[in-house]
């Protein structure tokens, strides 16, 4: 889906696939088949954005064969689909029956993640509409915290230069800029929007920013004005933006709170959980550990990385950080001019919701993923943009 801003810029909004993850190109193209085009229709639309992703072995097959590509290219545009931005932070095995921890191998001292993310790159050029001359990857932030040694950050960083490298290259060849952004997630080195500055300015590259998921930014307790202000000020560019909603409990020493919450705790996803204690952020690297006795400090509110749908919020006595995404929204798009065009619907926990609250079937899946599009839009026309064709 395309909208004008007020300033004349064109803003892309997509919804992100993993939420029905393929490891192959043919499951890609089923995809795009059972899920996208139906979304589309669902919509009304003529042509719906979608961010793809591309598991490490779809992409290695996109990357080598030229004909792949073009086959995709053509099945993209007669199911009224269009892509400009992919979602390079899971390498593969994100439908997998536990995911947790090994979401975040390989990392950025890996030569694997750079390998992935330049294929990715090459990828998305060949896939840009006609009339569209940039993209964007979204990535892992880095790494997780505990493994990430001086040394390891020290690779992390010359990855990151070559990146930047080898996407100057491809915009010479194609004519069209592909810049990539770290995703900050809590319980990785890049943790917070704060956490990425310092990194990303000793890279100082115009075409690696920051992706901004605004569930890990509101699990996080960061203000939305605050974080996106600070970016501004160090230069680093919100290369796109990932609307999503986090789980929040104002009540967490309250056992029908904690009932609730156990709801969540499932075992296929990381759920990290936050809370701020003293002025000071205290967190878990999953739900289930928050809720194990006394691990997280109850007197406050907690926040868990869960992405909840965009247009439903969970049932009482729990709520979820829409405020947040209300308000980073408007921050990014609602303002003179956009801080970022690219933006990307990324609710991939449909089937981790609790039993009574999961899509029974594909029809039901297809209705939520239509309904969060449609709030999407809303916010965004709400802000001044106009819908486009």
């Amino acid at each position: 889906m395309r909208f004008r801003h007020p300033d004349g810029t064109t803003v892309h909004l997509a919804y992100c696939t993993n939420v029905h993850p393929a490891e192959t190109l043919d499951g890609v193209l089923a995809q795009l088949r059972d899920h996208c085009e139906p979304v589309r229709r669902r919509l009304g639309r003529d042509r719906l954005g979608i961010g793809l992703w591309l598991a490490r072995d779809a992409a290695r097959t996109l990357d080598t064969d030229p004909a792949a590509l073009r086959a995709l290219r053509g099945e993209l545009d007669r199911r009224g689909l269009e892509v400009v931005t992919l979602n390079g932070f899971p390498y593969e095995g994100f439908g997998a029956d536990e995911v947790k921890y090994r979401v975040y191998r390989p990392d950025w001292a890996d030569t694997e993640r750079l390998e992935y993310t330049t294929a990715l790159a090459r990828i998305l050029a060949g896939l840009l509409p006609d009339d569209v001359t940039e993209g964007s990857v979204s990535t892992l932030p880095l790494g997780w915290r505990t493994a990430w040694t001086d040394d390891r950050a020290e690779a992390g960083h010359r990855a990151l230069v070559t990146l930047a490298e080898r996407l100057d290259a491809l915009a010479e060849l194609t004519g069209r800029s592909v810049r990539v952004g770290l995703e900050p997630e809590p319980g990785c080195v890049v943790e917070t929007t704060g956490d990425a500055l310092a990194p990303l300015t000793a890279v100082d590259h115009p075409r690696i920013g920051v992706c901004v998921d605004t569930c890990h930014l509101a699990t996080s307790f960061e203000d939305p004005a605050g974080a996106l202000d600070a970016l501004v000020e160090a230069r680093v560019p919100v290369v796109k933006s990932q609307l999503s909603a986090a789980l929040h409990a104002d009540r967490p020493d309250r056992p029908e709170v904690r009932t609730a919450l156990a709801a969540f705790a499932e075992p296929r996803f990381l759920h990290q959980t936050r809370t701020v204690d003293a002025g000071r952020l205290r967190g878990t690297d999953d739900l289930g550990e928050a809720l194990d006795g006394d691990a997280l400090p109850a007197a406050a509110p907690w926040r868990a990385h869960f992405h909840v749908p965009l247009h439903a919020a969970p049932a009482a006595p729990l709520t979820a950080t829409h405020d947040v995404l209300r308000d980073a929204l408007a921050r990014l798009v609602g303002g003179p001019h956009p801080r970022t065009r690219h933006l990307e619907v990324e609710t991939y926990t449909w089937q981790a919701l609790p039993p009574a609250q999961r899509p029974r079937n594909r029809a039901q899946l297809t209705d939520g993923i239509a309904a969060e599009l449609a709030l999407a839009r809303d916010l965004l026309t709400d802000l001044g943009l106009k819908e486009l064709p």
